[in-house]
């Protein structure tokens, strides 16, 4: 049985973080390390941040893989910090590499590649992609499943 009573969060009332400095991404111990390894993947169709520049609401498609290392990221508290993103301003490059890098350095995972599927602005689509290193050759990445743009949905 995986040890939860270090997670303050899950089963509780929590508050939204107003900024994605102030959200904490919870972890569990993951046992299955030492097993044929295995890809988490999570979807964010409504990711939501803010233009810094214009202060209007930027919205994309995120998908993440991740290859377990010896911690999983608790679900509960990766939807508050995704969701904490929607007070914050940032460029579509900064908020994708966000993500990735704090839930690689939340989980400590083996590998883990992000693509933010951002939705036009001024009419063009930006697609952002980031990964630790090279992916892993022991274990299946399917493809992300997000076709090129051509309305999004």
């Amino acid at each position: 049985m995986t040890d939860t009573s270090n997670l303050k969060m899950l089963g509780s009332q929590t508050e939204q973080p107003q900024n994605p400095d102030e959200a904490i991404l919870e972890t569990v111990p993951y046992s299955g390390t030492a097993e044929a390894p295995c890809v988490v993947r999570f979807t964010c169709p409504e990711f939501t941040s803010l233009c810094p520049m214009t202060g209007q609401p930027d919205f994309a498609h995120l998908v993440i893989d991740y290859v377990p290392g010896p911690k999983l990221v608790e679900s509960k508290s990766l939807k508050l910090f995704l969701t904490s993103f929607r007070n914050h301003g940032a460029f579509h490059e900064d908020c994708t590499r966000m993500v990735g890098r704090r839930i690689a350095q939340a989980t400590e995972c083996r590998w883990l590649r992000i693509g933010g599927y951002w939705y036009p602005r001024g009419g063009i689509p930006i697609d952002v992609f980031w990964q630790t290193g090279p992916m892993p050759g022991d274990v299946w990445i399917p493809d992300q499943g997000v076709p090129p743009y051509r309305g999004r949905g």
